[in-house]
């Protein structure tokens, strides 16, 4: 495949997304009405590999991320195209060009309404729908069921202790981006008989705040993960992506008053991604569109 494309009068060529100005990657989200900061980009540059297409004069008119978490799978996110170049063949280009660096890896996205079908016809399947709560925290969490366990802080120096948890939930390790995750994060831990048996972490993230992954084996669980971070968090911005649909977690976040506000699909190509198992740690809560 080749490293350029032309679009229209002009030709876009792929540069690596670390040297490109953080401003133009800002203004590339925020012309697509994503929600990113600045260091939310950085961070992400941080935690995976992207490309950006640019032009002769470096204006930049498209972006796509991969997180390589093994050999075996990597995730793809932040596959953005400016309006201008929209239905040019720019987004699947993209893709093209991130088939050739992730090589025989399986893969997985959360796909947007308007990528759904270039999606498909590049040979991912649809696994799951992720539902997106988000909004201002107008009001303390609603009450909770009794807490079977004890809930603590977990610091980002003990950030090994929930990996082997994460990789039961997620399919794969990806203690790296834990570690990432945890810079600055809230971390809290339920413990039954001394053993971790869920997390959740709560970070900055665009409009305020995100709180995920949210690791638990029941939605009893995952309610009081989640709980343990909105308290804190009245008359501020709070965004939870879940592929709960129904059930008391559901609930829960829809009696926060958060509002459910958009949907995204998750995909995969290759091996299946989404394996949940009665009883076992499951990922209540996405640590990002991108990283799942």
């Amino acid at each position: 495949m080749g490293r350029t494309v032309r679009v229209k009068s002009f030709e876009l060529v792929a540069k690596d997304i670390n040297d490109v100005d953080v401003k133009l990657l800002h203004a590339l989200s925020i012309g697509v009405g994503w929600p990113h900061r600045p260091k939310d980009w950085d961070f992400l540059r941080r935690a995976g590999q992207g490309i950006v297409a640019v032009d002769g004069i470096d204006r930049v008119f498209g972006s796509a991320m991969w997180f390589p978490y093994s050999q075996e799978f990597a995730t793809i996110g932040l596959v953005i195209t400016s309006p201008r170049t929209q239905a040019q063949g720019t987004g699947r280009w993209l893709m093209e060009q991130v088939f050739e660096r992730c090589g025989d890896r399986n893969l997985t996205l959360n796909s947007t309404h308007a990528a759904y079908h270039l999606y498909l016809s590049l040979g991912f399947t649809k696994e799951a729908t992720v539902y997106l709560w988000q909004g201002e925290l107008v009001s303390p969490p609603p009450p909770v069921p009794a807490l079977a366990g004890e809930l603590s802080s977990l610091s980002t120096a003990n950030i090994g202790e929930i990996a082997a948890l994460d990789e039961r939930a997620f399919g794969t390790n990806r203690q790296k981006l834990l570690a990432l995750l945890s810079e600055g994060a809230s971390i809290s831990v339920l413990r039954r008989g001394g053993e971790a048996v869920g997390f959740s972490m709560k970070r900055e993230f665009g409009r305020g705040h995100v709180i995920g992954p949210i690791v638990a084996s029941n939605d009893s669980d995952a309610i009081h993960l989640t709980a343990v971070h909105l308290k804190d968090l009245a008359g501020q911005f709070v965004r939870v992506d879940t592929r709960e649909q129904t059930g008391l977690f559901a609930d829960f976040l829809q009696q926060s008053r958060l509002g459910m506000t958009d949907t995204v699909t998750t995909m995969s190509k290759g091996r299946r991604f989404l394996n949940r198992k009665e009883n076992e740690p499951w990922v209540y809560g996405l640590a990002g569109h991108a990283l799942s």
